[in-house]
């Protein structure tokens, strides 16, 4: 049975003339093609309404997020931290980005806070090193092959992994198990 999968896209910046916009189009424009995913774009400068019930209608989450300061951006951890079960045996992918790093190291301290949240995040990502460089005026990757192909690696696990979660919390839910 192949169901479409409830995915929740999560914007990791707030700041004005913010590249997000751009990895987050692109990111969307992909997922849309392939027609097997119901979008939530969450973003957090825009509001966040009914936040709690949109991350847990998520059955996976695909969290776009720059790298500042070798961290990840205090608003994508209050954002993360305004929820608790909602992110409970789902999975996490990245889409990160920056200088030199392509995001790596807010990558891996992401991963650990929602390792402390019971969410699995997965090992394939899709960065962009050098941000600036990747995209033009118009928010459009100079080279997408790269990212398209790190990409489909990327999605395949994430299917996989929000596929078999959502079965095993529809027949057992986590929060019997997690007490």
């Amino acid at each position: 049975m192949h169901t479409r999968i409830h995915l929740a896209v999560i914007y990791g910046s707030t700041r004005e003339g913010r590249l997000c916009d751009a990895i987050v189009n692109w990111l969307a424009a992909q997922l849309e093609q392939g027609g097997d995913y119901t979008l939530d774009l969450i973003d957090p400068a825009a509001g966040t309404a009914d936040l709690r019930g949109r991350l847990d209608r998520a059955d996976a989450f695909i969290v776009a997020t720059p790298e500042y300061n070798h961290g990840y951006p205090a608003p994508l951890k209050a954002l993360i931290d305004s929820a608790n079960a909602e992110w409970q045996a789902k999975p996490v992918a990245f889409v990160s980005y920056g200088g030199i790093s392509g995001g790596s190291r807010a990558v891996e301290q992401l991963r650990q806070v929602f390792a402390e949240l019971h969410a699995v995040t997965l090992r394939d990502c899709v960065s962009f090193i050098n941000v600036w460089e990747q995209f033009d005026d118009r928010g459009q990757l100079w080279d997408a092959a790269r990212a398209e192909r790190s990409l489909a690696c990327m999605l395949a696990h994430l299917r996989w992994w929000a596929t078999s979660l959502r079965e095993a919390r529809d027949h057992r839910p986590y929060a019997e198990i997690a007490a």
